[in-house]
């Protein structure tokens, strides 16, 4: 029998906030029906993950085996790695902008246009590295509209402890969190090398002092889609 597949479109957004219109990947379940409700599973680095990471296979399977509920996914593609550093990393000038349109203009349109749960835990953003990092900033700025967040090998600084700390209420939140025992020396997109180990593991300290509901897992690898990739069954299956 073959595996019944999702579809997944392109569309074109409009966004105010960044002042751009950006190309949306939108996947959709083969057994997709309006009478249904679906979970939302918004990517960062969007394209990485329907190609590198294959996440609309692993969800066919798992929907497939009833293993994991009803979700459309969206992946939001960057343009380049300039682009993806100034809407995805603490620093970036357009960083607050693309977390704005992510909570004001992309959730009302979906909201809007697929039949989907109106509630935080009815949402999860998902990254890797800096896309990661974005996903947990504006989960943390917006709590009610983000019940969920998956960071894979987040890049960690004092503005993402910040912004944690600061979360006013940390039973809204779920998190997913894994992170390499090799990622001790990471190339980042500005030529620099960090550690993403050290500050990733003071990260999941503040998760469980401030009682967030948390997986965490430190995986035998480095910081590449060697790793994430087959780890995104078990992360979907957590979350759905």
């Amino acid at each position: 029998m073959t595996q019944a597949r999702g579809t997944i479109k392109e569309l074109t957004f409009e966004s105010k906030e960044l002042g751009e219109s950006l190309t949306i990947l939108i996947y959709l379940p083969a057994t997709f029906s309006p009478l249904y409700k679906y979970h939302l599973l918004i990517a960062q680095d969007g394209k990485d993950y329907f190609q590198l990471g294959r996440i609309a296979r692993v969800a066919d399977e798992l929907l497939e085996n009833h293993e994991i509920e009803n979700l459309i996914i969206v992946g939001i593609p960057y343009q380049n790695v300039h682009d993806r550093r100034k809407k995805y990393h603490p620093d970036g000038e357009q960083n607050q902008a693309y977390i704005r349109f992510l909570a004001h203009e992309l959730v009302p349109y979906l909201d809007k246009e697929f039949p989907t749960f109106h509630m935080g835990m009815g949402r999860v953003l998902i990254g890797d590295s800096l896309a990661a990092t974005v996903s947990l900033l504006t989960a943390a700025k917006y709590p009610n509209i983000f019940g969920k967040v998956i960071l894979q090998s987040p890049m960690v600084d004092e503005k993402v402890l910040e912004a944690v700390e600061q979360h006013p209420d940390p039973s809204l939140l779920s998190v997913y969190h894994i992170i390499g025992k090799g990622e001790t020396k990471v190339k980042t997109t500005n030529g620099q090398v960090q550690d993403f180990l050290t500050p990733n593991r003071k990260l999941h300290q503040l998760f469980k002092e401030k009682k967030f509901s948390v997986f965490y897992e430190e995986f035998d690898g480095e910081h590449t889609w060697k790793y994430w990739q087959p780890d995104l069954k078990r992360a979907l299956k957590y979350m759905f």
